[in-house]
């Protein structure tokens, strides 16, 4: 019984992209960049107009070296209104 409750929560929000953007903010806290950006990919999967997402999967895929891509994601969140990912567009990219 407490296994299926434990996973339960997964499989009920899995459709929810705040439970992976929360999944993907947590695995990037601990340093797990690509599970991180893995998670945001699906989050904007299910919200394309997500932009706290693309600022964050940006700021994994920097810290990967991927900067090509922090550049595209960042220049996605500044599109859709997230004011320091403009800034980090003039800054970095």
């Amino acid at each position: 019984t407490t296994v299926l409750i434990t996973s339960l929560p997964e499989k009920v929000n899995a459709a929810d992209n705040s439970f992976y953007f929360n999944r993907a903010y947590d695995k990037a806290e601990n340093g797990d960049h690509y599970g991180a950006i893995s998670d945001y990919t699906k989050a904007i999967e299910i919200d394309p107009k997500y932009a706290d997402v693309y600022r964050n999967r940006g700021i994994s895929k920097e810290l990967i070296k991927d900067m090509k891509g922090a550049c595209a994601d960042w220049r996605k969140a500044s599109d859709l209104g997230v004011e320091d990912a403009a800034k980090w567009l003039r800054d970095q990219c």
